[in-house]
């Protein structure tokens, strides 16, 4: 089983592309899921992150606090100025152009630390930076979506906010709290979470592209494209932060890792509670979802070589 699930989290990307063409290409393969389920499926995952968090990982947060700060500056700047410039260079429907920006106003993705430890960075920042921006989520995310879509559409800030809490907040601290009171059930089942996190992530992006595949396939290529400019300019910009301001090697590939991917399951869900009259805006989340893991990979391979090559 451990060998399954250690194959499983290696070819996460590659299982996500492959569950995102199965339902465009044959949407009865998962359509058959309410879209309801995203939010349950999202809380699990945020739940199996609290499950491997530990007060180590805070104390990061207030023994680095410059690190931390510049990462979460990053992070709520340059990827919702990001999705707003696209929207417009594109001049993307008002459906897409929403969705695209929710993608940008999310706090980090929840696969970020691994690509992190792929790619030789600092894993410690990694960490630390994913759990500030997912705690700071409740209330930068929806203030930056009133920000930047508020002109399009009407933004229900209270309610986003309470749904960050419910899928997102409550479901890690479940999961601190059993690691703190249910030490040895959790330490059993963490070897088996980046797997399980890997198909919970698979099924979602299957369930939102079933229910828009005719959408999806009339105005996909325009959306593909943007997400791949908004996460790749994430990425490259990141980095580019981080050199600029003298970082560390390893401190910089964190960096460009956690701006670069974000938790586009949560644009999705947000997109589904709160934005059921544009269904479009959907989408962009479940391509990020997709590209997000494949492009990790590859910059996994790129960063790793790169600060293998600064250690010899």
């Amino acid at each position: 089983m451990k060998v399954l699930c250690d194959y499983i989290a290696r070819w996460m990307g590659m299982i996500v592309l492959a569950v995102g063409a199965v339902s465009l290409f044959v949407p009865a393969s998962f359509i058959w899921i309410d879209t309801w389920t995203i939010n349950p499926m999202l809380g699990v995952i945020m739940f199996g992150m609290g499950l491997t968090l530990s007060p180590h990982d805070f104390k990061v947060v207030l023994s680095r606090p410059k690190d931390i700060l510049i990462g979460c500056l990053a992070q709520f700047t340059v990827m919702p100025l990001l999705a707003c410039l696209l929207a417009w260079c594109f001049s993307l429907p008002k459906e897409l152009a929403l969705g695209v920006i929710l993608v940008g106003c999310c706090p980090g993705g929840t696969a970020s630390n691994v690509i992190t430890y792929l790619a030789k960075g600092d894993l410690a920042l990694s960490v630390g930076m994913t759990a500030t921006s997912t705690l700071l989520a409740p209330l930068l995310t929806p203030l930056l979506v009133w920000l930047m879509a508020g002109t399009m559409v009407d933004v229900d800030t209270v309610g986003m906010l309470k749904s960050i809490v419910y899928v997102v907040i409550a479901p890690i601290a479940i999961g601190l709290l059993c690691q703190r009171f249910l030490p040895r059930m959790t330490k059993s089942v963490t070897p088996y979470l980046p797997a399980f996190s890997s198909l919970a992530i698979a099924i979602t992006v299957g369930i939102v592209v079933s229910h828009n595949a005719d959408r999806l396939m009339l105005g996909g290529m325009i959306v593909v494209l943007v997400v791949m400019i908004h996460n790749l300019s994430g990425l490259v910009l990141g980095f580019a932060i981080g050199r600029l301001l003298r970082l560390s090697r390893p401190k910089s590939v964190a960096l460009s890792i956690e701006v670069g991917m974000q938790n586009s399951g949560l644009a999705s869900s947000l997109a589904v509670l709160h934005f059921a009259a544009f269904p479009l805006a959907t989408i962009p989340g479940a391509v990020f979802s997709v590209w997000h893991n494949i492009s990790g990979a590859l910059a996994a391979k790129l960063f790793g070589h790169y600060c293998q090559s600064a250690s010899s």
